[in-house]
């Protein structure tokens, strides 16, 4: 990266338009010259002018543009990776209907002033490094006639967490000396009443005293949170192999969820942590999408 196309790796070929219009052509020609009709034989000629410069233009529409950087954030295995593709051309062409091609997924790219960006979407199924597929930059326009197009190929594998176990058990308790209280729904002790908002579950609602406001009032419990949370891959030898490493992945999500300070224990590295935050969580994420995958 960047990648910049010269004419020498752009390809042309007619669409099947194209060749249903060169074939048009190719009848209104000879009945022209059997039948020698002149204005007839003109207008074939410059049909045939044009759609030969449509494939020039088609051409053109790709010679010089610069794919500058494909980036997306890591997501879950699972789920689709958001592939941001910059482009560019220097000397600021506009250009319009371009289309990338991944698989079979697929975006529509512009420019303007020379530079222009699109969101393409890429299918993941395991966790770790992600290799991506030759990505196909293609255009049929002006006429559609023909269709030209050239390759990328991404120099750089992504990132792909492993998919957080579905259903689970709660956080471990803490690990630490210090302790204090905090709201939560699921908690034991009662901390006090608030007004309803929209979204409270209906079993937090106080009825009682909800009848005596003449207003919905619900139950904030309280429960004590520790100061550090353990999440221990030794801790967890009665899951297989792939599932301990989504029960972490849903552990370290809702660790960051609850505001929790969290150490990941991992076999043959050091512990990662404590800490808390997105640069932790994407530490420990990306250590879990790198473990070993298990022998089959």
């Amino acid at each position: 990266m960047p990648v910049r196309f010269d004419r020498h790796r752009i390809y042309v070929l007619p669409t099947a338009f194209g060749l249903f219009f060169a074939a048009l052509l190719t009848a209104m020609g000879v009945g022209a010259l059997n039948y020698n009709n002149n204005p007839a034989l003109l207008l074939a000629l410059l049909l045939a002018g044009a759609a030969l410069a449509s494939l020039f233009v088609a051409h053109l529409q790709l010679v010089g543009l610069e794919i500058i950087a494909i980036s997306a954030e890591p997501v879950a295995a699972g789920a689709p990776l958001t592939l941001r593709v910059h482009a560019g051309d220097r000397r600021e062409r506009e250009r319009r209907g371009l289309r990338l091609q991944l698989g079979e997924c697929g975006a529509l790219l512009s420019l303007e002033n020379g530079a222009g960006e699109t969101d393409l979407q890429a299918p993941t199924t395991r966790r770790g490094w992600l290799q991506l597929g030759r990505i196909r930059v293609s255009t049929s326009r002006p006429l559609g006639l023909a269709r030209a197009w050239a390759y990328v190929w991404p120099d750089a594998p992504l990132l792909v967490y492993p998919r957080p176990e579905a259903n689970g058990p709660a956080l471990p308790r803490g690990i630490g000396e210090q302790s204090q209280a905090r709201l939560h729904p699921a908690g034991e002790d009662m901390h006090h009443l608030r007004n309803y908002r929209r979204g409270d579950p209906r079993r937090a609602i106080a009825w009682k005293p909800s009848a005596r406001r003449d207003a919905l009032l619900v139950r904030e419990y309280e429960q004590p949170r520790d100061a550090e949370v353990l999440l221990d891959w030794n801790g967890l030898s009665a899951l297989p192999y792939e599932g301990r490493i989504s029960r972490l992945a849903r552990w370290v999500d809702e660790a960051e969820r609850e505001h929790r300070r969290y150490r990941l224990q991992l076999p043959g590295q050091p512990a990662i942590g404590p800490d808390a935050g997105p640069a932790h969580r994407h530490a420990c994420l990306r250590a879990l999408a790198l473990m070993p995958h298990a022998a089959r």
